[in-house]
């Protein structure tokens, strides 16, 4: 298996969301036998959280998952994202908008929501858990779990010999 791809997960701040994604992604990458073909990194439209770790709630719910989030740090997207990373998955619309407004004309990236790769997930975006409790972090980690699932169903199917 000699190809490689590159994605990248955005949401608001990348603090919750998308650095969950990137855990995940990364523990099921690493269980998939992709992971030397699969180079994933997280960031936020926003720009509030630069430098700043995840969110403690979603550290401590994904934790409980055997997900590591610590050693990330928040970052905001770049024009030059456009061009490094194969694939810019959105945590909802908004952010989905937000990354088509800005992406530079003739960018090589594919711009899509991420959970149009979940199969048994009721909704298709990822709500912000920010402004509730622990059950909303829970429900994210459930939502992104499925989706990390269908997308390295896809990168598999994808990446061949």
């Amino acid at each position: 298996m000699a190809e490689t791809t590159s994605i990248l997960f955005v949401c608001l701040g990348n603090i919750c969301r998308s650095p969950t994604a990137q855990g995940m992604f990364e523990k099921q990458l690493a269980a998939s036998g992709l992971v030397d073909h699969v180079r994933v990194d997280s960031a936020g439209t926003g720009e509030w959280h630069v430098g700043h770790p995840p969110d403690p709630r979603a550290t401590e719910v994904a934790a409980e998952q055997g997900v590591e989030l610590g050693s990330q740090r928040a970052r905001q997207v770049t024009p030059a994202d456009f061009e490094a990373f194969d694939r810019i998955l959105a945590m909802d619309r908004a952010n989905l908008a937000d990354l088509q407004a800005m992406a530079p004309e003739g960018s090589r990236a594919r711009v899509e929501l991420f959970l149009s790769y979940a199969r048994h997930a009721d909704v298709d975006e990822v709500p912000d858990p920010y402004y509730g409790g622990a059950s909303g972090f829970s429900r994210v980690l459930d939502l992104i779990n499925d989706a990390s699932d269908g997308l390295i169903r896809d990168l598999r199917s994808r990446l061949v010999e």
